[in-house]
Parts: C-alpha cells; structure tokens; sequence
C-alpha cells in the first residue's frame, strides 16, 4: 500500500499520545521499532501481516516522529516503554497480542512479554536477543579507553550529541542506516574518533538497494520534525534498566517465540552471536539470514517475511 493510503491515528497510552498506522481487522499484532528509525521501518510487513489476517498497531513510538516526546531523561525508563506499549492494546480493546521487534523496539519488547505475561501472545524478535547483561559502565568512554563507542557519546553528550547529529540530518540518517548494514563496507578504526559520524563509514554515493530516495526523504521528515533527543534518552536510561526490573532477574519469556538476525548485524558481533536462549521457555527457531545487517526486514524482506508469516500462522 502506499504511504498516502496508509490509516494513522494518535492513540493516548500511559500519559502519552503515539501516532500509530492502525489497520486490519483481526488479532492484535504491535510492531516496535528502535533506533534510529519510526514505524517506517516496517514498511514491507505490514501489508502481508493484514493479508494473513491481523490487526496491525504500528507506533512511533515515544521520542520518535510524530508522537509525544518528552524532553527529560527520565521519561524514558523501560517499564515506561512497556507501560506505552501494552496501552496501546488496552486503547485498542484487545486483551491479547502479538509482538514483532527490533533494535530498542527488541530491548523494550523482550520486556514487555516478561512484565504482561498473560497480555504478550507469542513474539518475533528481530537483532537484538534478551539478556540480562547490560552494564553501565559501557555508557562511559573511560570504560572503553582510546576506543570510540557511541553509546558514551550518547550518554556523556547531552544535548551536543542531539547537535552532532541534527546539524545534517540527511547525512546523519544515512551514515548510519548504510554503517549499520551489510553494504557498511570496511569498518572504520575507532581509535581516537570523538563523535558518531567521525567513527562511521562514510556511505556510498548511491543509495543502497533496499532504501529509495523517498524512503530517505521520509525519515529526514520524520526526524527534522521529532529531532534525535528523545530516541538518544533511550539509551541514557541503559544504566537504570537493570535496576528498575529487578523483579525480572532470573525470569524466562514464556511466550512461543523466535528470534531473526542478519548475518552481517553489528549486534551479533557485539554479541558474538549469543542469541540468549537460556532466557525463553519455548523459542521455536534461530535463523541468521546470510548477507544483510541490521536492517534484516529491509535488507532481505521475502525471507524475512516467508520465516515471520509461518511463524505467526499459528496464531492468527
């Protein structure tokens, strides 16, 4: 469907208002994207998820695009972001859903299914596996000596990181859309760089295949109209998320899942490939589709799409 014929509406959950593609008649599916992107970012599933016969919630979620974004720090904690999401069912009169996530959206979303047990369904997670693991201290460049991590820049450069990247914010989304995927190229020594665009490749002169110059045009409005603050907050809660869900520790998702990476993902090398099945109770499958990166329901969207419909067929 194109862009001008999608259904938005702005649905009010926990406090906030979510400008969300609503469509589909059907059980309940929430899609969650992270950063740096909006619902956009799900442009090539949501037809085929109302082919199969659900009803498609897709937020900007909070500090994104065209919803709410609240300027302080502490407005974005991760049972906030959960709160958001499961009021969105709640809005929708749905008592039941299903999840698809990535990136923050996976972070958000993993916890999501641990504090609504009984509301969270089933789930597709996509880059980013759950675990327990994430310590403050990789929010401090000092942690990280000479070596560049834009976490720290993010966490440590409040307000000049927002600066860095909205001083171009054509050239910002694209350097780190193309950094991110399998067409990122060598990567770039992070030894001594002090800011985010510094340590990234630069891309290429022609857009990669799976993004158009309208896709671009559309995050670059998305982003002049929401700036990066609320979507960098994100991550300056990172040294919170632990302690704010303590209850969780040792808790495993029960809800039948699975779990899709790219090959070439940063994450899964960050991660060496962990996909942190110690913590689920029934996921179903593993798949690594070779070549694409971060981006694998851009980068390679018919087996994306052909792994998560027989997944979610058993659902619907």
């Amino acid at each position: 469907m194109a862009l001008a014929d999608r259904h938005f509406e702005t649905i009010e959950t926990n406090g906030v208002k979510l400008r969300c593609v609503v469509e589909g008649e059907g059980p309940l599916i929430i899609l969650l994207h992270g950063w740096p992107q909006c619902w956009y970012l799900w442009r090539h599933q949501i037809d085929p998820l109302l082919n199969q016969g659900w009803k498609v919630c897709v937020p900007d979620q909070r500090g994104y695009g065209y919803s709410d974004c609240p300027p302080e720090i502490g407005d974005y904690g991760v049972r906030e972001l959960a709160a958001d999401v499961d009021g969105l069912a709640t809005a929708l009169g749905y008592d039941e859903y299903a999840l698809m996530i990535h990136d923050w959206g996976a972070l958000v979303g993993w916890n999501v299914a641990l504090l609504y047990p009984d509301r969270v369904r089933a789930v597709v997670g996509m880059s980013v596996p759950y675990g327990r693991n994430l310590d403050p201290a990789w929010c401090t460049q000092d942690f990280w000596g000479e070596n560049f991590f834009y976490w720290a820049f993010f966490c440590e450069n409040v307000g000049g990181a927002e600066a860095h990247l909205e001083a171009d914010i054509r050239t910002s989304l694209l350097t780190i859309h193309v950094s991110a995927s399998g067409d990122a190229g060598p990567p770039v020594s992070q030894v001594g760089k002090t800011t985010m665009l510094e340590a990234s490749p630069r891309p290429p002169a022609e857009l990669p295949s799976w993004m158009t110059p309208e896709d671009l045009d559309y995050y670059v409005a998305a982003y002049s109209k929401s700036g990066f603050r609320g979507g960098l907050n994100w991550y300056r809660n990172i040294p919170t998320f632990l302690k704010d869900t303590v209850e969780l520790e040792g808790r495993k998702i029960v809800q039948p899942s699975i779990f899709i990476t790219g090959s070439e993902d940063p994450v899964r090398k960050m991660t060496g490939g962990k996909t942190g099945q110690e913590h689920f109770e029934d996921l179903r499958s593993i798949h690594v589709i070779d070549g694409p990166g971060h981006w694998v329901q851009l980068e390679a969207v018919e087996e994306t799409n052909t792994i998560v419909l027989e997944f979610l067929s058993n659902f619907v």
